[in-house]
């Protein structure tokens, strides 16, 4: 198992300024772009966290979980609209992701729930998160922490 962990200066740099951080999940490269999250309010309200998953490698991987010393139940969730317009939104289980492909976490669709936070996320700070995969491969990310009312890091 190969792994690259992104953690500090560099990470938050290249983050902020827009870049891939590319690293491997075990044997596959993947390379994580444009992660961010909001401002919390407190802890007693979840925080979240969204980026785009790109698989640059011939076999698909497949995306089982997160892990951050920021929340104690970090999950993948999905939101979804029923045909009368109403919102729910649940564990989404494994990801899987094809070669050549990239999941997007974002909101109102799939994205990363950090459930029971551990301090406040506070603007200009950042986190690392860790995504899992089924192979033992591990992809750590600095996410960046962006104003309560962002609504991706363009802005």
């Amino acid at each position: 198992m190969k792994k690259i962990i992104m953690t500090g200066t560099l990470a938050a740099l290249l983050t902020f300024g827009g870049f891939s951080v590319p690293a491997l999940a075990g044997p596959v490269d993947v390379v994580v772009e444009s992660a961010w999250s909001r401002a919390s309010i407190g802890m007693n309200r979840p925080g979240a966290a969204y980026m785009t998953i790109r698989n640059t490698g011939d076999e698909p991987v497949t995306l089982i979980g997160l892990s951050t010393a920021l929340a104690m139940m970090p999950e993948i969730h999905e939101t979804k609209t029923n045909a009368e317009g109403v919102s729910s939104m649940s564990a989404a289980g494994e990801i899987a992701i094809a070669p050549g492909e990239s999941v997007a976490l974002e909101p109102g669709g799939l994205h990363a729930m950090l459930m029971r936070l551990q301090q406040p996320m506070t603007e200009g700070e950042t986190f690392p998160l860790t995504l899992l995969f089924v192979d033992g491969g591990e992809v750590t990310v600095e996410v960046p922490i962006l104003g309560i009312g962002a609504r991706g890091p363009e802005d």
